[in-house]
């Protein structure tokens, strides 16, 4: 281990959107905690075993595997004591279906109380620095019956700051650091008060500038949905069958006239790549008639309105279609929350993954979908991406933290 790196862990890694943003940026993994079997394997397909651009250094102690965070605890806790004071930060986004304003909020969801684990950890390893990633939820307040508020974050600050821990927390939007979605997540960084004074939010405020012109992309340009994924579109495209999904087709992957975001997404890709999860759905004839019906008559970048759903004849609370010149509005774990901006379908994984910031490169197992009484078990590719930290936006966050780190 090159111990002058910055050194990371990552608690709920989910397919590993925040680690890799944090490699990205120049920083070191030990290892990653994520106890969903899709999910790790996409996480481990491209860095742990990926030799090219494997970023972490996994302890010989640690299985390298699905875990709970509850079992690193139970099992690992005299090899987690020998880590106290090497790590230099604790990255984590705990599950948030329990803070979610997108559905019910619940104050009791078992999820909420790996939070708590986290901060176990925190008191074990003693790292210099804290990174949390959540929805907006966390910061709002549950309201019990008898009308008393409690706001999860407030709570998770406090035990922080009774360790040692100055706590700064801002809502942030992922498109301002060149993503192109409109997603807004809660971030919470904390730095031991012996280290460091610097606010991180003013210090990622600074950095974007330069961050964006390293990538090639205007300072002051938001990316489209257009922008990242009219080379993916179906029209002119030679169409074959599915590497990676039998019974499917997708799209011949080709290098038309790039955007400069596209031409991200593709860099340094060996000669005649084509990436995995191109797969395109297999829409039934009146659910195409529906979604043309949509793209012609309503409102880009707008939830249909729920008239409109009843008179097409279906019972989705949710969908809108893309406005091609505006970011993506935030991709979900459904894949038919939205629709493509030009073509009557869904998007694909890839084309997802796109839009949270995925190089094409980066390769998702596993199941596309997984549905019934399996979605609470199961996190098949659409998921994974859908709950995924943007990795252009982790990299921009895990940037200004390195310059807070090199700077103690």
């Amino acid at each position: 281990m090159d111990i002058k790196r910055a050194t990371f862990i990552d608690l709920f890694a989910g397919c590993g959107g925040l680690s890799l943003g944090l490699i990205q940026a120049g920083w070191q993994g030990i290892f990653a905690i994520e106890k969903e079997k899709y999910a790790f394997g996409t996480l481990k397909t491209n860095l742990i075993t990926n030799q090219e651009r494997k970023g972490f250094f996994w302890p010989e102690w640690l299985p390298c595997q699905p875990m709970t965070t509850l079992s690193l605890l139970s099992k690992y806790p005299k090899q987690l004591e020998t880590l106290a004071g090497q790590i230099d930060l604790i990255a984590g986004g705990p599950p948030c279906q329990g803070f979610s304003t997108a559905g019910r909020r619940n104050p009791n969801d078992p999820r909420n109380k790996m939070t708590e684990q986290y901060i176990k950890i925190v008191k074990i390893l003693k790292p210099k620095m804290l990174l949390i990633e959540n929805v907006r939820g966390f910061r709002a307040p549950f309201i019990k019956k008898d009308g008393t508020k409690t706001v999860y974050s407030d709570k998770v600050a406090y035990k922080l700051s009774e360790m040692g821990y100055s706590v700064y927390h801002d809502i942030i939007n992922a498109a301002v650091f060149g993503v192109p979605q409109k997603r807004e997540r809660f971030i919470m960084i904390a730095i031991k008060n012996s280290y460091s004074s610097k606010n991180p939010f003013e210090v990622i405020k600074g950095i974007i500038p330069e961050f964006k012109k390293s990538y090639g992309l205007d300072e002051d340009k938001l990316i489209t949905s257009k922008d990242a994924l009219s080379d993916l579109e179906i029209s002119g495209k030679e169409m074959i069958p599915c590497e990676d999904s039998k019974n499917f087709s997708q799209i011949k992957y080709s290098s038309p006239n790039l955007t400069a975001y596209q031409k991200i997404m593709r860099k340094n890709l060996p000669n005649n790549y084509s990436p995995n999860s191109l797969r395109l759905p297999k829409h039934r004839e009146k659910t195409l008639k529906r979604f043309s019906e949509i793209l012609s008559t309503c409102t880009p970048g707008k939830t249909v309105p729920k008239k409109k759903m009843v008179m097409l004849g279906t019972k989705k609370n949710c969908l809108a279609p893309l406005h091609p010149d505006r970011p993506s509005r935030t991709i979900t774990t459904l894949p038919d929350d939205l629709l493509h901006y030009k073509e009557p379908r869904i998007l694909t994984v890839r084309e997802n993954a796109r839009i949270q910031s995925f190089p094409d490169w980066f390769v998702f197992t596993g199941k596309y979908t997984t549905g019934g009484h399996l979605r609470k078990f199961e996190c098949p590719r659409y998921t994974q991406v859908g709950n995924a930290v943007p990795p252009l936006m982790a990299e921009a966050i895990a940037k200004a933290i390195l310059d807070i780190r090199d700077s103690l």
